[in-house]
């Protein structure tokens, strides 16, 4: 009830990233409710397994989101007066998990509207009719079944943001303790990871002779599609691990040599902030070469049609992921507030730190593009040639 009272009473732009929130899980329950409604039409058939797979990554992507939104969240800081008012860490954490799936519960709901709806559950003519099979229309869905799957989505959220924002009690932990130690930690995995992917792909990718032959070497997989997604998949795990690092990285190629007062702020905010921003750009990058690869291949092969189904996964994942680079940007500003302040009584100029965000937006551009153009482009080698 709390909860419900906090988000009626919220600021209009924290209202709507909670509905955004809402919106990528109805998009994410619409998905789960059509693998079961396949499922229901096809009990034998193995397809339904892979759609419902290929659910796991919106749902990741929306709990990604949720937990974005919650530590952007102004309800969820600890503000003056609310330990005495029985409001300390723990059960604003408790609080910020229930808000979370609050704004979940909301969003499977409408997607169960939308998807008995579409398929003619609750009266009125199946607007589905060109292709019945795509929400297993005619074939009872087990009710059960469906909220069980819907259920995921929250509890998912939920668990994922009192995991993120549980409060630090650990012997010695600070939270202004600097995150240079920690960031370079990730950075040789996830370079690991990514030379491991890319020489999965390579390994997968025809090799030509002079002539622009392909050579037949023995115990290679040419153009083989499990093998170029399993490549791609260690890349992608590995730029998300090394996303801290690269953005610290990125940093500290700002500040390298004699660096002006521009260039230096610009590097020591991506430093500081490499643990905020480094995860989420590392899922951007990764979605994005995944996204590249994807458009690439069906270009090449005109036979390939993207469904509904997909598309909306696709939007659901591009959407989620982009939104939590966007939250954590808003957190890093919203963390840095006290320091711009401080800069402002000094006198410097608006423009400076205006110049010192572009800055720092292409430093993580010139860091970050290419190494992911990198696993785009020797993800799609193999299928394309």
């Amino acid at each position: 009830m709390l909860a419900l009272r906090l988000a009626r009473g919220s600021h209009p732009l924290v209202l709507l990233r909670r509905l955004f929130v809402a919106a990528a899980s109805a998009g994410t329950g619409f998905l789960l409710l059509s693998a079961l409604g396949h499922a229901a039409g096809h009990p034998a058939a193995g397809d339904s397994l892979a759609r419902l797979l290929w659910c796991a990554a919106p749902l990741a992507a929306t709990t990604q989101l949720a937990v974005s939104v919650a530590r952007t969240d102004p309800a969820a800081r600890l503000q003056r007066g609310m330990t005495a008012a029985g409001l300390g860490p723990l059960r604003l954490t408790l609080l910020a998990a229930a808000s979370t799936a609050l704004s979940c519960v909301l969003g499977v709901l409408l997607s169960l509207l939308v998807f008995l709806r579409l398929r003619g559950d609750l009266g009125g003519p199946t607007v589905v009719d060109s292709d019945p099979d795509l929400l297993g229309a005619g074939h009872p869905l087990p009710l059960p079944g469906a909220l069980m799957l819907l259920a995921a989505v929250p509890l998912a959220g939920a668990a994922a943001t009192a995991l993120s924002l549980r409060p630090r009690t650990e012997p010695g932990y600070r939270d202004s303790e600097p995150h240079s130690i920690t960031a370079p930690t990730g950075l040789p995995w996830g370079v690991a990871l990514t030379a491991a992917g890319l020489a999965v792909e390579a390994y997968t990718s025809p090799v030509t002779d002079a002539h622009g032959g392909v050579l037949p070497l023995p115990g290679r997989l040419l153009g083989s599609a499990p093998g170029v997604l399993a490549g791609w998949a260690l890349a992608a795990l590995g730029l998300v691990l090394a996303g801290p690092g690269l953005v610290h990285l990125s940093g500290q190629l700002l500040c390298a040599g004699r660096p002006g007062a521009q260039r230096l702020l610009s590097g020591r905010v991506l430093q500081e902030e490499s643990h905020r921003l480094g995860r989420p750009l590392g899922v951007l990058c990764a979605v994005a070469s995944g996204a590249y690869a994807a458009v690439t291949v069906y270009g090449n092969t005109p036979s390939r049609s993207v469904g509904p189904l997909t598309a909306i996964g696709t939007s659901v994942i591009f959407a989620c992921v982009t939104a939590s680079a966007l939250a954590a940007a808003l957190e890093s500003r919203s963390a840095r507030a006290r320091t711009t302040a401080a800069l402002r009584r000094l006198g410097a100029p608006v423009s400076v730190l205006q110049r010192a965000t572009a800055l720092r937006a292409v430093a993580l551009t010139l860091v970050l593009g290419p190494l992911t153009w990198t696993v785009a482009e020797m993800a799609t080698l193999p299928l394309v040639r």
